[in-house]
């Protein structure tokens, strides 16, 4: 079997996808409220940059920068291990939670960047676990449309960081 490689890059938008190992089921509302948890802190102890993200009870995606020399592998393997810590102490079980690859893409265009960030919105509904995208809690389209369903003050499970992109789609970022 061959084995993937993965470039070491740094300093690009990634595009990333996330499942749950099939020996494992769904992850709960309170999992998913886990997982966001295990998200913020890894951010805020390796700093990188959260544009967009969902949450599913099967998998999750994100759109992440990895400032250099941090890599999108080394962020992956601190939200997993964070995360699988955290929800194997919650069910009293052991074993990887997620699957041991996960899939990722370096975004080239600023048009790219919008389609991944469109596409991680949807998620829920094309998943048919919601009518309307700002109807799953578990998304920062709610950071996007500022439609949250919330008590004033709650604020969103994961923020995510403001970026300014060029205005022309065709640029490459």
């Amino acid at each position: 079997m061959s084995r993937l490689r993965r470039l070491v890059l740094c300093d690009r938008y990634f595009f990333v996808t996330c499942r749950v190992h099939a020996s494992r089921g769904e992850l709960s509302e309170c999992e998913l409220a886990t997982l966001a948890q295990a998200i913020r802190e890894r951010r805020a102890a390796m700093r990188f940059v959260l544009t967009a993200w969902v949450l599913l009870p099967e998998h999750w995606h994100a759109i992440i920068f990895p400032p250099c020399p941090l890599s999108i592998s080394r962020v992956m393997e601190a939200i997993k291990v964070s995360a699988t810590k955290l929800v194997n102490r919650s069910r009293g079980e052991r074993g990887v939670l997620f699957q041991g690859r996960f899939f990722d893409r370096a975004l080239r265009t600023v048009k790219e960047f919008h389609e991944k960030v469109e596409y991680i919105h949807r998620n829920p509904v094309t998943a048919g676990l919601a009518a309307r995208p700002e109807d799953w809690r578990w998304s920062s389209v709610h950071d996007f449309t500022g439609s949250a369903r919330r008590p004033a003050g709650t604020g969103s499970p994961i923020p995510v960081d403001r970026i300014l992109l060029p205005g022309d789609e065709r640029t490459r970022i």
